[in-house]
């Protein structure tokens, strides 16, 4: 067991790696709330989770949904200790820079870095109040700085350095607060938006958003970006 009074909630929680990040949060007692779009999603993934899970209708793209989720989920446990921003679309063709489909990036922002924004708003004060929280944003190497060889992807890739630059400001915003903000790489895996062909299995893709999630007491871990439980450059 990590923490057995402990309540997570996974977006995108549903299926792919959310539904095994929640699996595996759930397997090491912790609570679990799945937020998905569809409550009956959410429903149809804790009946295969077990009775540790809780569904949970929660879209990130709408603020009032966030909200009515985040009030529901504490009605139901009393807080929120670990949120795992896991939500993420990726809509671009073969569109390349410089041509902008202006559309495709509204709508993958408020999706992978607004919906993870409005989350931490929402739920990180509680965190705060208590002195501890993990917050965990599931990025891709396509957001790093460091490692960006090409323009595919675009808008995807640019919603994820955002959201890597979220992280950073978070953990510093949070330092001494007892709250812990990574991100977390899981690498190409098999998932509805990883596709059939990935090398990688759900499993091996939430070990490392499950490891930054349930960080022992004492872990200073903070700010960072990481792959296969290793640090990547941002």
């Amino acid at each position: 067991m990590w923490h057995g009074d402990r309540t997570a909630l996974v977006t995108g929680g549903a299926r792919g790696i959310g539904l095994e990040i929640c699996r595996q949060l759930a397997n090491g007692g912790l609570r679990v709330l799945v937020g998905a779009r569809s409550w009956e999603a959410a429903e149809e993934a804790c009946r295969a989770i077990g009775s540790a899970a809780l569904p949970l209708a929660l879209d990130v793209a709408s603020a009032k949904s966030v909200a009515e989720a985040v009030r529901e989920a504490g009605e139901l446990t009393g807080g929120i200790d670990v949120l795992v921003n896991n939500a993420g679309v990726s809509l671009d063709g073969d569109l390349r820079p410089p041509y902008l489909d202006e559309e495709i990036l509204r709508t993958t922002l408020d999706t992978n870095l607004t919906g993870a924004w409005r989350m931490a708003e929402a739920v990180v004060p509680g965190m705060v109040e208590v002195g501890y929280g993990r917050v965990v944003n599931v990025t891709s190497s396509y957001g790093s700085l460091a490692l960006m060889d090409s323009g595919r992807h675009p808008a995807y890739r640019i919603s994820k350095t955002a959201l890597n630059a979220l992280t950073r400001m978070l953990a510093a915003e949070l330092a001494g607060t007892g709250v812990l903000v990574n991100a977390a790489d899981p690498g190409w895996t098999r998932s509805g938006m990883g596709g059939p062909a990935a090398p990688r299995g759900p499993e091996e893709g939430a070990d490392t958003p499950v490891w930054l999630a349930t960080l022992p007491d004492g872990d200073g871990t903070t700010g960072g970006l990481f792959a296969e439980r290793k640090p990547l450059p941002w």
